[in-house]
Order: C-alpha cells, then structure tokens, then sequence
C-alpha cells in the first residue's frame, strides 16, 4: 500500500477534481456573432481569409432564393450580393484561387463562373449540369491555372467531369449496379504523379471511389441503409467519414489495395445530417443536423466533443474558416431558418 494522504493534500485533490468537474459541466458556448439578411435558407458556405489578415476576410453563402452573398467579416455586413442563377436555389460556392474568381451552382442547371474583381459582379461563363438533384459539384486545383470539375451528369447515375476553364470533358463516370443518383461528390489528388480520383456517395447509401484517368471502379462499400447526404475524406489518414438520415456517423478507411472498408460508427440522438466537415488540421469534425443542431466530434476517435444549439430550423452547412492564424479561426453554420452563425470553438487543439 502506498503512503496515505496528508490532509491538506486530501483537500487540495477534492478541490481540483471539483473545478475539474465544473469546467466538465460548463455548458456549449453561443455563437460569437450571427448574420442575417439572406432572405431565404443558407444551402452552402465558403470562407476566403486566407492572407487576408490586413484586407478584409469574406464568406460566400449560397441560398435558396437564388442569390450568393459576399459578407465582409470585418464590418459583418454584405459587401454584394450576386443573382446569376435566376432564383433557382443556390447549392454549392467556391473560388478559385482567388476572392475575385468564383463558380457557383444553381438549381437552373447552371454552374457560373464569375469575375469579382475590382468591384465586378460579372458571370464570364457557365456550364449546363443537366441534373435536377441536389447532389453538389466538386473542384479539384490543378497546376498551370487548370481545375477539374464534377458534376452530377444528365444521366441519374452518371458524373462528369470536366477541364476548366477549357471546359474539355474528362469523362463520365457511371456505376453498372443500381446505385440510384450521386448525392455527394469530393475530387481527391493522392500524390504528383497518379491519377485523380472522385469519392462519390450514392442514393442507396453506398460510397464509391473512382480512378479518373482509367475511368474505373476501385471499391464500393455500403455504408448506410439510407442515401448518403454528405462525405469527406482525411488523405492523411487514409480515412473518411459520411452521414445520412440515419442516427449514425460512420467512418471508413482505404488500405494500400484501394479497398473500402468500415471503421467507427457513432449514434446520434437524433436523426439526419445535411453535412459534414472535417477541420483543415485534421483534428476536428463539425456536422450539420435536421435536429437543428451542430456536433463536433473528435476525428482522431470520433470522441463526441459539442452540441451547439442556436438555430430554429434544419442546420444544412457548416465551414471552417481559413485563417492563416489558428486562434483567429472560425466555424459557420448555415440554416434552414435564414441565419448563418459563427462559432470559435477548440482553435487550441
């Protein structure tokens, strides 16, 4: 047996473990700030801080009125607002590069690719999706000023993918099983050198990986019993991460013979996640839920971290911000009744 406690020691361990199940105890924090003014449910965000620290950080959000609004997250007010997609809901936003170069896709069947700078608010080119689902495109940087685009095909099944700004087809990718329509896509460059390669997760709650250059199929895994609402994917880890309407998260690993397999699942309380994100450093996951709230979990273990309730309606995006500085770092949360909030939650991770 070891030596007994004084009781001053006794006194000052009660009193630590007291503070310790205090600080346990503190409730999730409120947003720091709140922006409102879209006029309709927030569909998607994309932050563009990066180098900005002496100019003016901004998010881009999409809604479903057809408009995406540029805010200044110095003033916290709109610095434009952009109507390129004649009403029809707006579902994705990124830019390319740049703050004064982005592609927006709308629910008219239009991917925009718009010039911002010096002031302009000016569609240079579009591309027609053919697809009438809510599945979102994704980009992938290329060298020598090129991306690569995918979009959900005419075809129910099928995905472009296409050249920018040449707009050059790459191919089309469509499964021979019955997997129902793409419901999220996400390009992905394992090293120079090697072909890209696209994560797509289906209707019927598969999640696929397809080799571009070969225009093939490396692995599929059924994942949910549900359609697959969103996926993202760690290239450190080997791992990736995908809810549905059901009450899990579940993620999966790729091993070294490009093989799917499941890894962690998590039950939620409620069911339903529009979205999810895992955080640039990769230790962080923040998910979007119909149950109106925003979870973040761990991605080392999927160790429940948060439960952030601020909004009234389905939370239907989330985004971390790409502050040059971590402390500076924030998350946004889009939603169904109109606001967008932000949150500075474990930036000391």
């Amino acid at each position: 047996m070891g030596p007994l406690l004084s009781l001053s020691q006794f006194w000052f361990l009660r009193e630590t473990v007291a503070v310790v199940e205090a600080a346990m105890a503190l409730p999730p924090p409120d947003p720091q700030f709140v922006l409102r003014g879209t006029g309709a449910p927030v569909n998607t965000l994309h932050f563009c801080c990066r180098n900005q620290e002496q100019d003016k950080p901004l998010l881009f959000s999409g809604s479903a009125n057809g408009a995406v609004h540029v805010w200044n997250l110095r003033t916290r007010r709109t610095e434009s607002v952009l109507e390129g997609h004649g009403g029809a809901s707006v579902l994705w936003v990124q830019t390319l590069n740049s703050r004064d170069a982005l592609i927006s896709q709308g629910r008219d069947l239009r991917v925009c690719m718009w010039d911002l700078a010096e002031g302009r608010s000016v569609v240079t080119d579009s591309i027609l999706t053919e697809s009438v689902g809510f599945c979102q495109c994704s980009l992938l940087d290329r060298e020598g000023g090129h991306w690569l685009l995918a979009v959900p095909g005419a075809d129910m099944a099928a995905v472009r993918v296409l050249d920018l700004p040449s707009k050059t087809p790459v191919c089309t990718l469509k499964p021979d099983a019955k997997l129902g329509m793409p419901m999220c896509l996400k390009l992905w460059q394992p090293d120079s050198g090697s072909s890209p390669l696209l994560w797509a997760g289906y209707e019927d709650g598969s999640v696929s990986l397809w080799n571009l250059s070969e225009r093939s199929l490396l692995s599929r895994l059924a994942c949910h019993a549900e359609p697959v609402m969103s996926l993202d994917f760690d290239p450190g880890k080997l791992r990736g991460v995908s809810g549905s309407s059901e009450k899990a998260i579940n993620s999966w690993t790729l091993d070294g013979q490009q093989s799917l397999k499941l890894q962690d699942s998590v039950e939620l309380v409620n069911p339903g996640i529009s979205y999810l994100c895992i955080r640039e450093d990769r230790r962080i996951l923040a998910t979007a839920g119909w149950d109106h709230r925003i979870r973040l979990l761990g991605w080392k273990k999927l160790k429940p971290l948060a439960v952030l309730q601020y909004h009234t309606d389905v939370v239907q995006c989330v985004a971390f911000s790409d502050h040059d500085v971590p402390s500076k770092r924030l998350m946004a949360a889009g939603s169904k009744d109109q606001r967008i909030s932000f949150w500075s939650v474990y930036n000391q991770i």
